[in-house]
């Protein structure tokens, strides 16, 4: 997949939306990702309802989830392509969709009811 790419979904991006029911629903130019943990498993990847005023409403990380200060680093969705490409067919997910996947080809996606 190339960066450009990342603008419209492309077939696989609408598979996994349609794989679970979900509408596509475009995401902002911008991610939030824990640099840090990206040697870890599983990947995580839960979607916000973008606030007022935000710039973004996907937040990912790998294996435990740390709330120290600092654990998500802002990320442009063109870097995941090099920095964690298996997340990229997830970013057309609409808001309050959770994923979780691991390197060997484990996948669930649900909506949170919360959102």
């Amino acid at each position: 997949m190339q960066r450009a790419d990342l603008i419209k979904p492309d077939e696989t991006q609408r598979q996994v939306c349609a794989r679970y029911g979900l509408p596509v629903h475009s995401h902002e130019e911008m991610v939030a990702i824990a640099l840090d943990t990206l040697h870890k498993s599983p990947i995580y990847g839960a979607r916000v309802q973008l606030p007022e005023g935000g710039t973004i409403s996907w937040f990912i990380h790998c294996g435990e989830h740390s709330p120290a200060s600092g654990f998500y680093q802002a990320l442009h969705t063109n870097h995941l392509v090099e920095e964690l490409p298996e997340v990229v067919k997830y970013l057309f997910l609409p808001e309050g969709a959770k994923f979780i996947i691991d390197r060997q080809g484990y996948e669930d996606v649900w909506m949170d009811a919360s959102e």
